[in-house]
This record gives C-alpha cells, structure tokens and sequence, in this order.
C-alpha cells in the first residue's frame, strides 16, 4: 500500500475513496516569489504538503528541564477534488506531539490524523491555526497558543515572537537541490517566549522556556536520491538563532546544504551550501526499533565549529500511525569553544526506511 492510501485510510475514509485517485495539478514552489505577512502565516491548501512545527526548551518550577514538540501537517490529497461533497477527502490534518523528560528517559509522544470537515480537523487561511480533535495550534494575542491533550501527557503553551520572520533560503525559497524544482516556501520564528503549563502522570505545573516555530509548505521537496535529512534550530543565549539542515544520500553523504544565521540585531546572513558541514560523533541505537542514530554532532558553519550533545538519547518518535515515518526528534545543547551557548532541537531523517513526502 503506498504511504498516502495509508494515510487515507487512517483518517477514516472508505476504501472506495482509496481507490479513486485522480491527477491533480498542485501549486509550484517558484523562485521570487515574496513572502507576504500576514497572509503566509496560514495555511497554503493549493500546495501538496505544508507544516507547523514548533520545538523548544521548558524549565519546571524546581528547574527541571524539558523538552517539547508540537507538529501539525496539512496534506492535499489529491482525492476527491471534484466531488461538491463535504465527505470528500481533500485534505488531512495530521498532528504529532512529545514530551522530553530526563527524568523518564524517553519520550512521551502520541499523534493524531484526520480528515479536513464536520469539526474534526481543520486549518485557517491569512492566520496560522491547524486542529484535529482537541489538539490545535493558532496565532492567539500577539503569539501562538499550543494545546495538546493525551493519555500520558498534555500541555497548554503561549509562544510569543520578539520579532519578524526569520525568512530562509532566497528571501524564503528554501532549495533543496540544485534543481529549482526541489524547493519549498519556508520562514522560522526563533526566540519565542513561552509559558504556560504541563501535564505529566496528572500533575499540572507552570513551565517557562523558549521555542522555536518553523512553517514550510511545498508540493515537490525532496529528490529521489535523498534518504532523509538532519536538521538544527537553535536560539542562542545573546539573543541570536541558526538554522541549518542537510540532505543526505543512502550513504549518510550530503546531497544539499544551508543555514540562515539570525543576529540578535535582527539581521540576517544566508550560508552558501558549502559551507555548511554535519559531522557525526556519537550513535544511539534505538531499543525498539533498531535504528542507529548519530545523536553527537559538530556542526561546521563557516569558520565557526559548534557541537550539539542531546537533552537524552532516546528522542525517537515513531508516527506510524500517521505520517509513516520513524524518525528522531530531539531538545539538544549547543556549546562553541567547551562552553554552553544555546539551546534547541535536533531532526534525524531517513535513518531507518528512506524518509517520504509527498
């Protein structure tokens, strides 16, 4: 069964919706092409595949930390296009959600997937807000408002920016190989004020912290040759932020790289792909799942070396009842010159079954 009739049919669609797929001819991902706010802080449903993905560091009242994640994707389906009905599958909504804790060791996680109509999943347009059940994400005074309720976990975070879009790649044209086609929209808001609250084994406390929100949406973004990518947001303790990412071949070999490095000015500098280096020094492997994954990293950005450490190993999230995909998500530390400068998340891709999208 291919990836996105599996995603169909856990959203609870029939298997007669599975079989009738149809040609569509989705929005392109164009070079010089403005982002333009606020309207691209919603949701871009003539495009095949769009996200929401906010990360970032909480400190409990006795100072503990912890980690958290909250993911919400739009999928276009394809399915259904022509179809005036409200029951036709034209677009999900999936969601993932976790808890880092160090104090369990492992990840607390869980994850939801629905189809777009009658209340059960949704998405806005000129605003950012994505929802399934009674999980959402939304632009809620002056910032953003998480709300994840589960079994084992809930939180309820406010996540406010201290500026404007972080726009990455060429003004916001993320490549992703040297063939344009390859390519998404894709601006981050790093340095996010948070507080709010969380739930763990039923107990509510007050958090603080500070976070990381990424936006992107595409219709064609990875290549064939591409297994799976890593990827870095960090805000940094004087007030500035880097994103850096590489794509990699069956043989953890870069395809493609860049960064954008945000000073606490505001100003920003895009990092060509070569100067940008992932370099391994530390495995993991999975008790579960038996994937090994590099979970020490240096990461060259120019003239800069940086090493990244884990909050904890064990961060892999397994989604398969939504997205498919196993893959490891993670709060880490970054120190340059043995001293402690920022914290964020780490994304490992790919390291298990070639990641897919799309």
């Amino acid at each position: 069964m291919r990836r996105r009739d599996f995603l169909l049919l856990l959203a609870g669609l029939p298997a007669s919706a599975v079989a009738t797929g149809q040609a569509v001819d989705f929005a392109r991902v164009l070079p010089g092409r403005r982002l333009a706010f606020p309207a691209d802080y919603g949701a871009h449903p003539e495009f095949r595949t769009e996200w929401w993905y906010a990360t970032g560091w909480l400190t409990l009242p006795d100072g503990s930390p912890l980690g958290f994640q909250t993911t919400f994707f739009r999928v276009r389906t394809g399915i259904g296009e022509d179809n005036p009905s409200a029951f036709a599958p034209r677009q999900l909504i999936l969601a993932h959600a976790a808890i880092a804790d160090p104090v369990l060791g492992r990840l607390r996680h869980d994850e939801r997937a629905a189809r777009v109509g009658f209340g059960r999943a949704g998405f806005a347009i000129g605003e950012t807000g994505a929802w399934v059940g009674d999980w959402r994400f939304a632009q809620h005074a002056g910032g953003y408002r998480a709300e994840v309720r589960s079994r084992e976990f809930g939180y309820a975070l406010n996540l406010v920016p201290d500026g404007p879009p972080l726009l990455n790649g060429e003004a916001g044209f993320s490549a992703k190989a040297r063939d344009p086609r390859h390519a998404s929209y894709y601006y981050s808001r790093p340095q996010l004020t948070v507080d709010g609250s969380v739930t763990l084994a039923g107990k509510s406390q007050g958090v603080t912290g500070r976070a990381w929100l990424d936006h992107e949406w595409s219709s064609e973004l990875l290549p064939e040759e591409a297994q799976g990518w890593d990827w870095i947001g960090v805000n940094l303790d004087d007030g500035s932020a880097l994103m850096a990412f590489r794509l990699r071949d069956p043989h953890n070999q870069a395809l493609w790289s860049a960064a954008s490095v945000r000073q606490g000015n505001g100003s920003a500098e895009i990092l060509p792909a070569e100067a940008v280096v992932f370099e391994p020094l530390r495995h993991w492997q999975s008790p579960r799942t038996g994937i090994t994954y590099p979970v020490e990293w240096r990461v060259r950005l120019g003239r800069r070396e940086l090493l990244l450490r884990p909050l904890m190993d064990d961060q892999e999230l397994d989604s398969r009842r939504s997205t498919g995909a196993i893959y490891w998500e993670g709060a880490v530390r970054l120190s340059e010159g043995g001293r402690e400068v920022g914290r964020g998340y780490l994304e490992m891709t790919g390291y298990g079954e070639r990641i897919r999208l799309g």
